[in-house]
């Protein structure tokens, strides 16, 4: 991916449209520059996380609980595995202070974030740990999340293998929400 290869500030208009075999005229009638086309790419690459939060919907607190979380980080890695570049530019391009690509991210991640912080609070919707605020809790384990797939394989060169990473991210945050 040509993306991987230069990174958003470096990458030209010329570079995307001899990699996917059009003319940069063509390209400016979709988009008004690379920035912009990488943010329409973000946001599909960020709807294909939608599923996993369907995995909240499992009470944690049962015997299922530690498999659906551990399934969630899994599904989480792998999903982070196969659009790192995407990713990665659209989450430096946010921590650089485009609203754009932050409110994109904001996206992508409110669905894991809502469904951690509804695990976090008791049907009369008081929080059920009185030592975490829910929504604050739930955006500490979606950045954790976010951050070990992201990272992960930089761990593997510690003697950490993937396996572990999964079940020990799963861990702590099965054991944030179900105690």
């Amino acid at each position: 991916m040509v993306l991987g290869r230069s990174g958003l500030r470096d990458l030209k208009v010329v570079d995307v449209t001899r990699a996917v075999g059009c003319s940069p005229a063509t390209f400016y009638q979709y988009f008004r520059d690379v920035p912009s086309a990488v943010l329409v790419l973000a946001e599909e690459v960020g709807e294909e996380a939608l599923p996993l939060g369907d995995l909240l919907e499992v009470d944690w607190r049962g015997p299922d609980g530690f498999d659906a979380a551990h399934r969630l980080v899994d599904g989480f890695l792998a999903y982070w595995d196969d659009h790192r570049v995407v990713l990665r530019t659209r989450n430096l391009a946010a921590q650089e202070g485009d609203a754009r690509f932050r409110d994109v991210r904001n996206q992508s991640l409110r669905p894991l974030t809502e469904g951690f912080a509804r695990t976090l609070v008791d049907p009369d919707g008081r929080p059920r740990r009185v030592y975490v605020t829910p929504y604050a809790a739930a955006a500490a384990l979606v950045a954790m999340l976010e951050r070990m797939a992201a990272f992960h394989t930089d761990l593997e060169g510690y003697g950490v293998t993937r396996a572990e990473v999964v079940a020990t991210t799963a861990r702590i945050i099965h054991t944030t929400i179900a105690g």
